[in-house]
């Protein structure tokens, strides 16, 4: 089995959902779109993805708030409202009788390009917007066991040059982060920032727990993730010291838990990390916390977002 925060139990639905491409929905085998794409050209396009549970796509507003910034950050008109982002959606989920365990990731392209070029005057269609809606669950076993960290040597780009918290289809240094993980024997990668203190993971935000302490990085170069978020708050609300800070593997090597957050698997605990066991080498009791925290946060979000 493929472990890592983004494992999945198998699904067999999956196999005959209809996918949602410019206003039309298709069956899986069916679903493409055109090698003039500035997605696939040059990587020209921005992505979100949400979770449905219970009806309930939970925390829509803060992704689509995240989507709006990542737009307007690359300057991508889409010739569309969040309203009309939420119905296309909903769409989607209608259309497969979706209702609970869905993970649903929203791509928009600048369009179609009239000739391969990074050029966006060469583009003669307005964003192509792809729905992907999966029935997902995430995988028990991860939860249980937790996944294993390798320290990439590719580290998070510098704001100047390429946002790290830009939700954006150019994810060639994280895949290379990724296969750097993977040939060390890790599951998934953790990031230095362009400091050498501690990011990010390659798909996830990162934390560690050192005593009654929680730690995760400043920000600046991590994705500004939503459930990173909602866990710095859940620790707020309940009095737990949470730091944003700059830390170093020093920090890492010898910390008490480690555990990844991201919206497919909410938190994921982290058992080693280089080869180093981290703690006792199982997941921890503030992580076992915390997680049930965040499972009773989005428990209240369906419930007031239903009324």
């Amino acid at each position: 089995m493929l472990t890592g925060t983004h494992t999945a139990e198998h699904d067999s639905r999956n196999d005959s959902i209809l996918i949602f491409i410019n206003n039309e929905l298709f069956p899986r085998a069916d679903a493409k779109i055109s090698v003039f794409d500035s997605g696939y050209l040059v990587g020209d396009g921005i992505w979100e993805a949400v979770r449905l549970y219970d009806g309930v796509l939970v925390f829509l507003d803060q992704h689509l708030d995240r989507l709006w910034s990542a737009a307007a950050s690359v300057g991508l008109d889409l010739r569309m409202t969040k309203a009309d982002l939420k119905a296309k959606i909903q769409r989607t989920l209608d259309a497969n009788q979706m209702t609970d365990n869905v993970h649903v990731r929203v791509m928009i392209t600048r369009g179609f390009k009239k000739t391969p070029s990074q050029d966006p005057r060469l583009t003669i269609s307005g964003p192509n917007v792809v729905i992907i809606a999966e029935h997902k669950t995430a995988s028990k076993e991860v939860a249980q066991k937790g996944i294993t960290l390798f320290t990439s040597t590719i580290r998070r780009g510098s704001p100047d040059y390429l946002d790290p918290r830009l939700n954006c289809h150019s994810k060639l240094h994280e895949v290379q982060a990724l296969i750097q993980a993977l040939e060390a024997g890790a599951d998934e990668a953790l990031m230095l920032d362009v400091n050498g203190f501690v990011s990010t993971c390659n798909a996830t935000n990162f934390f560690i727990v050192r005593g009654n302490e929680v730690w995760t990085s400043t920000g600046k170069y991590c994705m500004n993730g939503i459930t990173r978020d909602n866990v710095i708050r859940i620790c707020e609300k309940k009095g737990i010291t949470c730091l944003q800070k700059d830390f170093s593997l020093f920090d890492v090597y010898s910390a008490d838990e480690a555990f990844a957050t991201g919206t497919f698997g909410g938190l994921t605990p982290v058992v080693k990390i280089d080869g180093r066991v981290i703690g006792n080498g199982m997941p921890g009791k503030m992580t076992a916390q915390l997680g049930n925290w965040y499972v009773a946060l989005v428990k209240e979000e369906v419930k007031k977002v239903k009324g």
